[in-house]
């Protein structure tokens, strides 16, 4: 070995000169986001605002499961006039449409068939908490979500009338004691 530290053999590492990063471009990603809320938020007040529509499509024809995790084909619903809710509890106007409907369901039960909806909670706890509001009228889950997708809900709560021959008279979201009556009373008119 050399003792002079520039002849010797080990090699003295090179500095690198820091890299300049070039500035990267922002893409305008925030427009697009914005708009993409805009029609989300649209879509779930259209789906929550009250006010009905017409329909005149058939109910699909999927399987849903009682509480007890029996099939329930959709078809054996069909044979007299039908009102359809879709609800789940953590959402906060189904909640309080549930009293609403026990209500009405007391009173025009003997007229038109009530029947729940729930995409998402497990039977027992479904049937309990619909319980604690009033609810005795039959309660289903669409486990994979087959019925909501085939009718494109895609806000909560949604209510179907349905005619005894399966076609939907209409489609409503969120719905008090009066509007529901007012609705069911169209449909029975249907029926006449």
């Amino acid at each position: 070995m050399s003792p002079h530290p520039t002849t010797s053999n080990r090699r003295t590492p090179r500095r690198r000169t820091p890299r300049r990063r070039t500035p990267r471009r922002r893409t305008r990603r925030r427009p697009a986001a914005i708009v993409a809320l805009g029609v989300t938020v649209a879509l779930g007040l259209s789906a929550c605002s009250g006010g009905g529509s017409d329909d005149g499509s058939e109910l699909p024809a999927v399987d849903l499961l009682d509480a007890d995790g029996n099939v329930v084909p959709t078809r054996s619903l069909v044979g007299e006039p039908l009102v359809v809710n879709f609800w789940y509890s953590t959402c906060p106007p189904c909640t309080k449409e549930l009293r609403e409907f026990a209500a009405v369901h007391e009173d025009l039960g003997e007229s038109v068939r009530f029947v729940g909806v729930n995409p998402l909670d497990e039977g027992p706890a479904m049937v309990a908490f619909a319980a604690e509001r009033g609810v005795t009228y039959e309660l289903l889950r669409d486990e994979l979500a087959e019925l909501q997708t085939e009718l494109e809900i895609t806000a909560f709560p949604v209510t179907l009338f349905v005619q005894s021959d399966g076609t939907i008279l209409r489609r409503s979201g969120v719905l008090d004691e009066d509007g529901l009556r007012s609705e069911i009373d169209l449909l029975l008119e249907a029926e006449a």
